[in-house]
């Protein structure tokens, strides 16, 4: 059994990572201009660079370190929309924030700029952005109660008593939901061939600054580096370089094929790096190498989960990436409000953040952080002066 539970650990790792994102990365790449076959390729891609990426670094390294696609970075997608230039742009950006990527892992004076962004300030943005997509819940609730509401229910009693499970469960009773639609309209489903569309990026200052820079922002600050700091607090050496260098080039690999950003894993990170993966941790990164392979395996199966997802009710997978996404939305939000003294400029990003305006062909994740730091400057404390002693 001790052999076995590695793999078994990894096997979950896939799974929970897959389940309880996959939908978003989806609505994601809708939003910024895909059509269904290109966001299927995307999904592929994905999963095929992130499953290369994790066997190659757990192997190199004999660490326990699992690559995944960005989620908040898909949710990013969803809360910017098209931008002048449609999908081949959006592909353009991409390709740059996997450049980005990777100059941080060559060239440290951007990953201390990167670290000079506040903490408060990329999570603000990032709770901006969540906001839209964890409210689907809400509305799927008042439009379609009887089918989203016994979903929410699942969802809540697993939460109680196995939350790992949860938002995996969610999907599964969703996907459930379209298999007996589509059987019912004597369309069962079946098997789909996987493909992989490849589409020429195109370079537009829209898309770089509306997409690429916010999309490497918050792949930095909510997946690099809490991934990073979740391996390392298990004891292990991080390669951090090396990680940026892999998932980085992936990222531009991938990005002709639709796939947005690939990093370290946050979320499911602690998987493999636990006792439950192996009583030695010298033989834990045979969890993170198994889960690359699952990855890899689920890549073939990625068009046919796509084809029931798209086939699934209005708004009833909305509404579970909504649930999936609350836990990542109160983690933001406690970080952004943290320090009284920096409140109101988290604010300003957070809400400007939410608001999905654009502005010179700009979207609202750029604008809020750029609003967030002019506050956080101006209304930085003061220093009182210090008071002469009288002799």
């Amino acid at each position: 059994m001790e052999r076995m539970q590695p793999h078994l650990v990894g096997l979950v790792t896939a799974l929970v990572g897959f389940t309880s994102s996959f939908a978003v990365v989806l609505a994601g790449l809708r939003a910024v201009g895909a059509d269904p076959r290109q966001a299927t390729s995307g999904l592929v891609a994905l999963c095929a660079v992130q499953g290369l990426a994790t066997v190659v670094l757990s192997q190199r390294y004999r660490t326990p370190l699992t690559a995944a696609w960005s989620t908040p970075g898909a949710a990013l997608l969803v809360a910017t929309g098209t931008v002048a230039g449609g999908w081949p742009a959006a592909v353009g950006a991409f390709v740059v924030c996997g450049g980005l990527l990777v100059l941080t892992a060559l060239w440290r004076p951007l990953g201390r700029l990167v670290a000079a962004v506040p903490a408060p300030l990329a999570q603000a943005m990032l709770a901006g952005v969540l906001l839209t997509l964890c409210l689907a819940p809400v509305r799927g609730l008042v439009a379609a109660p009887l089918l989203v509401g016994p979903v929410v229910l699942l969802w809540l009693v697993l939460l109680r008593v196995a939350p790992r499970w949860a938002a995996p469960a969610a999907f599964a009773a969703a996907l459930v939901v379209a298999v007996v639609v589509t059987t019912r309209a004597g369309h069962p489903p079946a098997l789909v061939a996987p493909l992989v569309e490849l589409t020429a990026p195109s370079f537009t200052p829209g898309a770089l600054v509306g997409i690429a820079v916010p999309l490497y922002l918050v792949t930095m600050a909510s997946q690099n580096v809490p991934g990073a700091a979740v391996v390392a607090s298990a004891g292990y050496a991080v390669p951090w370089r090396a990680s940026l260098l892999v998932t980085g080039a992936g990222t531009v690999a991938g990005a002709a094929a639709g796939g947005h950003a690939v990093n370290l894993a946050a979320i499911t990170a602690a998987l493999p790096a636990s006792p439950d993966a192996h009583p030695d941790p010298a033989r834990r990164w045979v969890a993170s190498r198994t889960a690359g392979v699952c990855y890899l395996v689920l890549a073939a199966l990625a068009p046919t989960l796509t084809a029931l997802v798209a086939a699934a009710p209005a708004g009833l997978v909305e509404a579970v990436a909504g649930l999936a996404l609350l836990p990542a939305l109160g983690s933001a939000l406690a970080v952004a409000a943290a320090d009284a003294d920096r409140r109101v400029p988290a604010l300003v990003t957070f809400l400007l953040a939410a608001s999905s305006v654009t502005i010179a062909g700009v979207g609202s994740a750029f604008w809020g952080l750029v609003a967030g730091l002019v506050a956080w400057r101006w209304l930085r404390p003061r220093v009182a002066a210090p008071v002469p002693s009288r002799t």
